[in-house]
């Protein structure tokens, strides 16, 4: 009964229906606030189309795990009556093993992949059927990824609501005295009342989706387990036994190593024949050469002994040379140290000049001021002579 918990949606969902209309005067003709009654409609119709696509997909999801369980029990009946023996030779055949359209192109493939790693009588690239009738099929057919958001989207919308009624209220609000704002205290709880009811009903049905959808889910993952593991124990299909491996290994070796013995023979007298084959070639080709060049050998050994000659004696004059240079090079650093010695000796007599300039010129100071001194003592003298 798990998987027909989705249908308590609605159930809950018409009675929080009829409370709003309730509340909300519809029935009694007494309708407080229009506006009240169209935020709570337009929120209860949103939440309404979310419950129909979620019961869509848990419909979807519900099928096919009732034809996993189907299959399952199938299963398990058919393995008692053949006497507990697999049933995977005649299950292969069966193209409508199942009925749901999902399960049907998955075991499909499964069965493709088995067909494929066939050698012989035995399942060479045996895998298990997990691998395509799997806890992602029932997420993909149940469209988890909407209805894991379901929850927290109602929780949303019911704080959305809250702070919509307050906002109406609080908008509504307007008053400087006691009995301004007693008057507006009628719209201030119509506000209030949006924002209480929003959040009450965003979270019930919040919780009572987690619940469901959790529940539903549960129940898919039972059944897909019941299936595989009745599947693994009757129809599963076998592959080739370990020692069976080991003889079929041991003997591709052996194979492999004869033909790997005669590819080596086979190269050895190829490579011996080859070889004296070659050696004939070459005796001949030296034969031939030897009578057709004997002589222009014998001129080229004599101009090769006449280079050597030439080459020895070019040997020679670059000996020469290079001492020749030598000498040069150390005549050019005697002259170099010969030049840097003038050159210091000119410094020391540029000094010696420069330091006799100066004597000179004080001396010569002193003498224009004692020739200045006497002709200062003479032009007296001869004043006072005059006088």
């Amino acid at each position: 009964m798990k998987n027909k918990l989705f249908y308590g949606l609605f159930v809950a969902y018409t009675a929080m229906v009829v409370f709003i209309l309730y509340i909300n005067g519809v029935f009694t003709g007494q309708v407080a606030s229009f506006s009240n009654l169209m935020i709570n409609g337009g929120f209860l119709l949103i939440i309404g189309v979310l419950f129909l696509v979620s019961a869509a997909s848990f419909i979807r999801l519900n099928r096919l795990t009732d034809d996993l369980k189907r299959a399952a029990l199938t299963l398990q009946e058919e393995y008692k009556k053949a006497g507990n023996k697999n049933l995977w030779g005649a299950l292969q055949e069966q193209k409508t093993f199942f009925q749901e359209g999902n399960l049907q192109t998955a075991y499909g493939r499964y069965c493709a992949r088995i067909r494929g790693g066939r050698r012989g009588k035995q399942y060479v690239a045996n895998c298990d059927i997990e691998e395509f009738i799997n806890e992602q099929l029932l997420e993909r057919v149940g469209s988890s990824y909407f209805n894991s958001a379901i929850s927290g989207t109602l929780t949303g919308l019911g704080i959305l609501g809250t702070f919509l009624g307050l906002s109406m209220g609080l908008g509504s609000f307007q008053g400087e005295d006691i009995y301004t704002i007693s008057d507006n205290v009628g719209p201030l709880l119509s506000g209030m009342k949006v924002a209480f009811h929003t959040s009450v009903y965003g979270i019930l049905f919040s919780l009572i989706f987690n619940f469901v959808y959790r529940s539903i889910m549960a129940d898919a993952y039972g059944k897909l387990d019941l299936f595989l593991t009745a599947f693994r124990q009757c129809a599963a299909p076998s592959g080739a036994g370990g020692d069976e491996n080991a003889a079929a290994m041991l003997v591709y070796q052996a194979n492999m190593a004869n033909y790997m013995k005669q590819l080596l023979e086979l190269s050895r007298g190829e490579s011996a024949a080859q070889t004296e084959a070659m050696e004939r070639m070459a005796d001949r080709f030296l034969e031939r050469l030897q009578a057709a060049t004997g002589t222009r050998f014998q001129e080229l050994g004599e101009a090769l002994k006449n280079a050597s000659y030439v080459q020895a004696a070019s040997v020679k004059n670059e000996k020469s040379v290079m001492d020749a240079a030598a000498a040069l090079t150390e005549s050019s650093r005697h002259l170099q140290e010969t030049m840097d010695r003038m050159m210091r000796r000119q410094e020391e007599l540029t000094g010696e000049i420069s330091e006799q300039g100066k004597l000179l010129a004080q001396a010569c100071e002193e003498i224009s001021s004692e020739v200045s001194s006497q002709l200062y003592t003479f032009e007296q003298m001869r004043t006072t002579y005059e006088d």
